[in-house]
């Protein structure tokens, strides 16, 4: 019985985890993105650099390195103070249809 118990807990965990959404912030922008070379990206066409503490999650929101971006992402993306690109979200192609605009 507690076998039972212990794998029913564990499956409703397994669930749980894979039913949570990224959180991308609606302030979150939209644009095309490439990678350059090394922290350089090009977003609709403008020359930025990406922040040192970047961070780029891929759309089941695992860490990508700049080198690993698909050429011509959908993105949605925030800037740090100083206008270099902070953090990134590669949309999913449900993410990427949806015409919301950022806030």
């Amino acid at each position: 019985m507690t076998r039972v118990l212990a794998a029913a807990l564990l499956l409703s965990v397994a669930l749980a985890a894979s039913a949570q959404l990224r959180a991308v912030p609606p302030e979150a922008k939209r644009a095309t993105l490439w990678h350059l070379e090394g922290r350089l990206v090009q977003l609709d066409g403008a020359q930025v650099l990406l922040s040192p503490g970047a961070k780029i999650r891929d759309a089941r929101n695992r860490l990508v390195r700049p080198g690993a971006i698909p050429p011509g992402s959908a993105v949605r993306f925030l800037l740090d103070k100083r206008g270099n690109v902070h953090r990134v979200w590669l949309l999913s192609p449900q993410e990427a249809a949806d015409t919301t605009p950022a806030k």
